[in-house]
Order: structure tokens, then C-alpha cells, then sequence
């Protein structure tokens, strides 16, 4: 007989993976097959990317300037026709095609699907055409989890207008985790996570970073990535991890008594 314990449903984890531009340009068997174990292993997994590099020969192509502020691209109203139509027109497809041929049922997806990445304006006067994430759709990326589809999510916001905004991808992927209460966020990267005297860290934890960077362990462009990384920590999300395209490396959790300090 069954109990009626058997017949509750069971609540899958979900796990948010970002890809960044330069990760984007260059996945491999090993990517897709870790990316099918975890579905196997009951995670429902959500894609944000963005498409730096892309961008960059789009933009060199049409010959409109670009800068960065403070790990921020300051996005003109030329350039962001040109994000809009390079995330949206090319590297999302690219990936879910990718994504699709490799067995992983995908859809593309940006801020205007289903109002997905409601923005606003996050300094116009500063950064021009760059948005701030004020609601996520976490309805429509329940229901394509729901549904087995995994979201393609392009780092593209909607403002109110109609409007498109340059989002970061790291910020839209710390979003949408917050939002659908992930278990975990991914940020892919070209290295095995935290290398400290030459040898890749399994674990981590933000007091550990901060010594790290003070030793000059961590360095250059690592430490933008652990730095955002113990952000997203610190509004919610269980772990981070920084990983390599194989998904394997780095996993950042809080301390004791950071943990002790949530409870």
C-alpha cells in the first residue's frame, strides 16, 4: 500500500550558472556531461551569460567606443543597441543551440520574456544604458524547471519604457539565485577556482579571502570574482562556487560563526 508520505512531491534543489564571455567561446564534453550529472542528480539548473568578447568585436566592428568603471561597462546609446542585439541576436542562441545538441532541452531567454529582469536605470549620468535588477520573474523560471527547460537567461534588463539595459552578469546571476532561493551559484571562470601557493582550494571562506588577498595570494582579476562572490554569500545564497567549465573547483561557504550569525 502506499503511504501517503510516497506521494508527496519532491522539492527539487536549483543551482544558477553563469558563463562568462570568455568561458562562453570555449565549452567542452566535460562542460555538458557534469551539467546532464547534476540534472540526474535531481538539480534543476539555470543558465545566465553575458558575451564580453562578442561585444567587444561587435563594438570595434561599428566603431563606437567602449570604457569600464568600476568592473561596470559604461554603455552609450549606440552601444547598447549593440549589446542588445549581440547577447540577444547571437550568443544566446549559440548556447541554447549548443545546449540542445548536446541533449539539454534549453530556451533563450532576456529581460522582455515574460517581464524575466524587471530594471531601472542604475546611474544614467555614470554608467549611460546600464540597469539594476528590481524584480525577477521567478514564476517563468519555475514553470520551464517544472517543465524539465533549462532558462538561457541573456544579461539584458527591461526598463519600464521599453527600454534595454546593459546588465552585469554577475549581477544578474546573484539575482536570480536570491530570487528563486537557489541552493547554489556557479560563477564559471577560465580557472580551477582559488589557487593559493600553486595549489587549487576545495573550500574556502570569506575570512579566509580577505586574509588571502592581504597575503597577495589572491591578485589581479581573481579578486573582483571573490569579492562578488562573498556578496552574493552574504545576501542569501548557501555557497559559491568559482569553477572551471568542467565544474570543478573552489566552493565558498561562511564560517561558523558566520553561519551562527544567520540562525
Amino acid at each position: 500500500m502506499t503511504t501517503f508520505k510516497s506521494m508527496l512531491p519532491t522539492v527539487r534543489k536549483k543551482i544558477v550558472i553563469k558563463l562568462g564571455g570568455s568561458t562562453l567561446e570555449g565549452l567542452n564534453k566535460a562542460f555538458f556531461s557534469n551539467f546532464k550529472n547534476l540534472q540526474q542528480e535531481g538539480y534543476d539548473i539555470i543558465i545566465t551569460h553575458g558575451g564580453g568578447p562578442a561585444i567587444n568585436r561587435e563594438l570595434e566592428k561599428q566603431n563606437v567606443s567602449s570604457s569600464v568603471l568600476n568592473g561596470i561597462r559604461v554603455t552609450s546609446e549606440k552601444a547598447i543597441n549593440i549589446v542588445q542585439s549581440t547577447l540577444i541576436g547571437k550568443v544566446n542562441p549559440a548556447l541554447v543551440s549548443e545546449l540542445n545538441e548536446a541533449g539539454i532541452l534549453a530556451v533563450g531567454l532576456n529581460g522582455f520574456d515574460g517581464q524575466l529582469l524587471q530594471s531601472e536605470f542604475l546611474e544614467q549620468e555614470t554608467y549611460g544604458f546600464v540597469g539594476k535588477v528590481t524584480r525577477v520573474n521567478t514564476e517563468l523560471i519555475n514553470t520551464l524547471c517544472n517543465n524539465h527547460i533549462v532558462p538561457v537567461i541573456a544579461c539584458v534588463g527591461a526598463f519600464a519604457n521599453g527600454q534595454a539595459l546593459n546588465i552585469n552578469g554577475d549581477t544578474v546571476a546573484s539575482e536570480v539565485a536570491l530570487a528563486i532561493e537557489a541552493e547554489s551559484l556557479l560563477l564559471v571562470t577560465d580557472v580551477t577556482g582559488i589557487r593559493i601557493e600553486g595549489e587549487y582550494q576545495e573550500e574556502a571562506t570569506p575570512s579566509l579571502i580577505d586574509q588571502w588577498i592581504d597575503d597577495g595570494y589572491i591578485y589581479g582579476g581573481m579578486i573582483p570574482k571573490v569579492k562578488g562572490a562573498i556578496q552574493v554569500l552574504e545576501a542569501g545564497v548557501p555557497s559559491v562556487q568559482i569553477v572551471d567549465d568542467q565544474l570543478t573547483g573552489t566552493v565558498i561557504v561562511p564560517s561558523f560563526s558566520e553561519k551562527m550569525a544567520r540562525l
